[in-house]
């Protein structure tokens, strides 16, 4: 499934450069001029990943992405500004949520990477919620069988325990099916995450304040 990637940016120029930095990439390219037009179109649709100016008429790009850090987590957030300082880069990664810091002109190489990078390190770690989900469901599954058992083996009031025949639980297939799935997900998910060793760290926790910015990259 192709990816969608929103671009934010007020300057016309800029867009265009990112659409053609972009152009070979199996993505969805949409653009926005503004904050406002941007939060349109996220209400609209899903969106993976957000290249957003942090210079823009009305809404900064640092607030626009502490929307989007709250309203839309899974979605990556990636900045793009022309005036860097400590100030902002740290209210980015701590206010947004950022993936990455990325300063203007930016190598245009080293940002189809990071995004190609966050994307990959994004489907990961869907692959893993969606196995905990499984083990979850596999869990509780497991937790009914050893209850009905339990029940069955129970001495009706006022008389002998009635011994029945165990018989086979209605959701057992079902259970070695899912059990089965997850088993194969988790070599999937091994297999991915070794191939993928050099993935970049993804944003500092919520509750944890970033104190250090991170070099930007050459170009």
């Amino acid at each position: 499934m192709a990816h969608t990637v929103l671009l934010v940016d007020d300057d016309p120029h800029i867009l265009s450069g990112l659409q053609r930095v972009l152009h070979k990439e199996p993505y969805a390219i949409l653009i926005a001029a503004t904050a406002e037009e941007a939060a349109g179109i996220l209400g609209d649709q899903n969106v993976d990943l957000i290249v957003c100016d942090e210079e823009m008429p009305g809404m900064s790009g640092t607030e626009f992405l502490s929307h989007v850090a709250h309203q839309c987590p899974n979605t990556v957030r990636i900045v793009l500004t022309g005036h860097p300082s400590v100030p902002a880069a740290l209210r980015a990664l701590n206010e947004g949520k950022v993936y990455h810091f990325f300063t203007k002109p930016c190598n245009e190489i080293d940002l189809a990477i990071v995004i190609r990078h966050a994307l990959t390190q994004k489907d990961l770690e869907a692959k893993s919620r969606e196995l905990l989900e499984v083990t979850r469901r596999q869990s509780v599954l497991m937790d009914e069988v050893r209850l009905t058992r339990r029940l069955r083996g129970a001495p009706r009031e006022g008389g002998p325990p009635v011994v029945e025949k165990e018989t086979e639980p209605q959701h057992r297939q079902e259970l070695l099916a899912q059990m089965d799935e997850a088993v194969r997900r988790g070599r999937e998910l091994v297999a991915a995450l070794k191939h993928n060793t050099g993935v970049e760290a993804g944003p500092a926790p919520d509750n944890q304040e970033v104190g250090a910015v991170p070099d930007a990259p050459p170009g």
